[in-house]
This record gives structure tokens, sequence and C-alpha cells, in this order.
């Protein structure tokens, strides 16, 4: 018979992957819906280059595992079962957005659960609120700021080409 803590091991393992396969339709479907839409490229395209590019991302680059594993709670208060019920907790999320189809960050689920489960196992002591203060200060900043830079860029896009014919620049904005 598992000991109880392997078999504890195994359900996170099992979990983390069942997170990552949940993160990846979650994403991918916001990040190629408006290049599918436009018909800049077919669905079948957007998908391999949306998987290419998820993969590749997830082996260049650890800097958002980095961010979520320090600086937002006390270590000492995280278990297996912390994490378990933390990434559970954003697998709920993830699919409860996907399905109602509301936009959300699968980062700030999984950090939102592992927050709240440290809080139901440790209590509010083992929150580190500085890390958590510039979590949520982005998490409210980025929006205004890529809107404020989308409409400058959109602004520059639209004077850039206001002669030209909207037949020969969709084909080349397509190409694009």
């Amino acid at each position: 018979m598992l000991d109880t803590s392997l078999l504890l091991l195994i359900l996170v393992i099992a979990a983390a992957l069942i997170f990552d396969y949940v993160n990846g339709f979650h994403d991918t479907a916001n990040a190629i819906a408006t290049c599918v839409s436009t018909r800049a490229i077919s669905v079948k395209g957007a998908i391999f280059m949306a998987a290419f590019l998820n993969f590749a991302g997830a082996m260049v680059s650890t800097k958002v595992a980095g961010t979520i594993g320090k600086g937002i709670v006390d270590k000492d208060h995280v278990t297996q079962l912390v994490v378990l019920a933390g990434v559970m907790g954003a697998i709920i999320w993830d699919i409860i957005t996907w399905y109602y189809g509301m936009p959300s960050s699968s980062s700030h689920a999984i950090i939102g659960g592992l927050v709240g489960a440290v809080l139901a196992h440790s209590g509010a002591s083992a929150l580190h609120w500085a890390g958590l203060k510039k979590i949520i200060l982005a998490l409210v900043i980025s929006p205004i700021i890529g809107t404020i830079f989308g409409f400058i860029f959109m602004l520059i896009i639209m004077w850039s080409f206001r002669r030209s014919s909207p037949g020969p620049l969709n084909k080349g904005f397509r190409r694009l």
C-alpha cells in the first residue's frame, strides 16, 4: 500500500499537470481569438502556433513560477496539502471562467489559490503583504497602462493609414 505522503505527492503532481493542461486551453483561446476571427490565420495554424509558443515559453522562462514561488507566502506554511488545495482552486476557477467566457489570468488564479490555501491553513500571518501588494498593484495598473498604450498605438496606425484603401491594407495587415 502507498504511503500517505507519497500518495499526496502523486496527487500534487497530477493536479499540476491538469492545471498546465487547463491553463493551455484557457489562455490559448484568448490568445488566438482575434487572429482567427479576423481570418488572418487559420484555426489549425493558430492552434499549432499557440501550442508551439506556449511550449517554448515554458521552456525558456520561469519568471512567473519564480514570482509565485517566493515573496507571497511564508514557505514554512506551504505543505503538499496546501499546494494541492491551491492548484485545485486555480483549476476550478479557470474552468468556471472558461465556461462562462470570462477573461481571467491563470497566473493570478494560481496565486489566488495558493494565498487562499495558506490563509485557510495558517492564517493571515503566513502571508507576505509586500509581495501581495506588488501583485495586486500590477493587476490593477497593467490593464490601465495597456489600454492607454493600445489606444495611442491604434491612433498612430489609424492616422498613418487614413488615406489607404481598405482592400490592399487588409491584405497587407493579414500578411503581417
